[in-house]
């Protein structure tokens, strides 16, 4: 029953839960005005460019009116590419997975024969290429004569590319009682007269888009391995000297989680999104603005419309599936014409998504590298010397002189400052943390410069001795031939390294996960 709400539209309750977990809370412009045409089975040439949220526009309809009973092809969309196939293919997966709709995409370069074989398993929507889909036309592997509903999707480029006569030829073999529509990003002479060949009374729908500038903002990515993208935030956070920060999660319960695990760092984060009252978002809001809490993270709906000159930097921590939403999203920072950073985390599989962004904005992202833990080490003392050098230019320190006087009688100048320091930044929540540690770790069993570390990973996770070295010489940047003796038991391994790296193996292995299981990593007791 059509009783649920997508901003003002109606749509099925399996509709509106997948829409909320891929992260959509309200519908695009585009969306909410050419989706109530499309319901009521009226033909609509839409001009809007990538990322205004057509896909959604043409998918969500489809979905409604599918009869997931009938197993046979009831929606055609005709794609130029088999890149932008298979993405509308995922998007409409994903939109239409409560209602067990059936999707595939058919494209050159796969083997036709598995494509044949899904065909014949029975399918609802078929995303295809123009010669593809010719090509299955022919062998008689694709029957058309159940189709309700054709979409032309980024029909200028299609034509560009020659694909006119395959396109009509196509629609030649599509029932004449059907709906078409039509999306295309401009309106030449030849897509009009397509129009008017194949679309009944057409309904016309543009969307005008925002001018996409972001002239002061410096654009960066990092690709990162799935598992290991809280670490890599926190590694870019203790990094970059940031005034204040709002992080993107695509849906609500990501930033749930993410605050969560953010909070068990150690940081001043808050999560805003649609599910908190008014109340609560207000105070949310009022704490960031103040100051309070450092870092925000939130939904694209959620952050729209923030007016915050502070933000020093964006994160995406999810990169958006609307590229658009990129530019809204990053525009929250370079504010009132101050610089600002926009970084995004990407899995490798996500870069069709980036250049699609980088397409919207004609504009290069530069990839960046994880900072190494001695590059956190030096960008802290870094912060940590700016900080005394501005205190010192205030020339404001006549209080102190007693003391240090008092403190000099019995310990050298060096020392004073150095224990000032230490208790000063204690007192911040700052721990300065060098590469040398020249600590005492007493007596661990270890053979003479190194220490043994115990780690509560073994057997049972099936780890093996390559694992392990690869994972603390990737992570801490030691050689691993620096590594010394390792010992697997089955619930718990030994291992030892280089004494002066010690604290900041066991520091960098208590971030880790291995195996899906969390690592604990201390000091070995001495060997019997």
């Amino acid at each position: 029953m059509k009783d649920y709400n997508f901003g003002q539209l109606k749509i099925r309750r399996e509709i509106a839960k997948a829409l909320a977990e891929m992260g959509f809370e309200e519908p695009t412009p585009i969306q909410s005005e050419a989706i109530p045409i499309v319901m009521e089975n009226k033909d609509v040439i839409g001009q809007a460019q990538t990322g205004t949220g057509k896909t959604a526009t043409f998918g969500i309809p489809i979905v409604e009116k599918i009869n997931y009973q009938l197993r046979q092809v009831q929606a055609l969309i005709l794609t130029p590419t088999r890149e932008l196939a298979i993405q509308v293919a995922g998007e409409i997966s994903k939109i239409g997975r409560y209602r067990k709709i059936k999707v595939l995409p058919i494209y050159g370069g796969q083997p036709i024969d598995r494509q044949i074989r899904s065909l014949r398993m029975g399918v609802h929507v078929v995303i295809g290429t123009p010669g593809r889909t010719l090509d299955h036309l022919k062998r008689k592997t694709l029957d058309l004569s159940n189709v309700k509903i054709v979409v032309l999707d980024e029909a200028d480029e299609m034509l560009d590319m020659g694909f006119i006569d395959d396109i009509e030829t196509i629609l030649n073999n599509v029932p004449q009682e059907r709906q078409t529509l039509l999306f295309s990003a401009t309106m030449p002479a030849a897509i009009q007269k397509l129009s008017q060949k194949y679309l009944q009374n057409p309904h016309f729908v543009s969307v005008n888009k925002e001018t996409l500038t972001v002239p002061l903002i410096e654009q960066n990515y990092y690709e990162i391995v799935r598992g290991h993208k809280v670490e890599a935030l926190c590694r870019i956070l203790d990094y970059e000297n940031y005034d204040s920060v709002i992080v993107f999660c695509r849906t609500k319960r990501g930033v749930d989680e993410l605050v969560a695990n953010l909070q068990i760092r150690g940081y001043f984060a808050e999560g805003l999104h649609g599910d908190l009252t008014q109340a609560q978002r207000d105070k949310t809001m009022n704490a960031f603005r103040r100051g309070d809490v450092d870092l925000l993270v939130a939904t694209d709906v959620a952050a729209r419309g923030l007016d915050i000159d502070r933000v020093s930097h964006v994160i995406n921590y999810d990169i958006p599936l609307d590229p658009e939403a990129y530019v809204h999203r990053i525009g929250r920072t370079g504010r009132a014409g101050k610089e600002g950073k926009a970084l995004t985390l990407i899995l490798p599989q996500e870069y069709p998504h980036l250049r699609m962004i980088e397409k919207l904005i004609n504009t290069r992202i530069n990839m960046a590298t994880i900072p190494t833990f001695q590059e956190v080490v030096q960008q802290q003392k870094g912060v940590i010397k700016k900080e005394i050098e501005d205190i010192l230019a205030e020339d404001n320190l006549q209080t102190y002189y007693a003391l240090v006087e008092e403190l000099a009688e019995n310990h050298a100048a060096k020392d004073i400052a150095a224990a000032a320091l230490k208790y000063a930044f204690s007192q911040k929540d700052t721990e300065l943390t060098d590469t040398d540690f020249s600590g005492s770790f007493g007596n661990t069993g270890a053979k003479e410069g190194m220490v043994r570390l115990f780690i509560t990973i073994g057997r049972q996770q099936n780890i093996t001795v390559r694992e392990l070295i690869n994972i603390i010489s990737e992570e801490t940047g030691i050689s691993p031939k620096a590594i010394g003796n390792i010992s697997i038991f089955d619930k718990f391994s030994f291992v030892e390294v280089p004494e002066e790296m010690g604290y900041r193996v066991i520091y960098i292995l208590n971030r880790q996960m291995l195996k899906g299981k969390r690592i604990s990593a201390q000091l070995a007791r001495p060997k019997n």
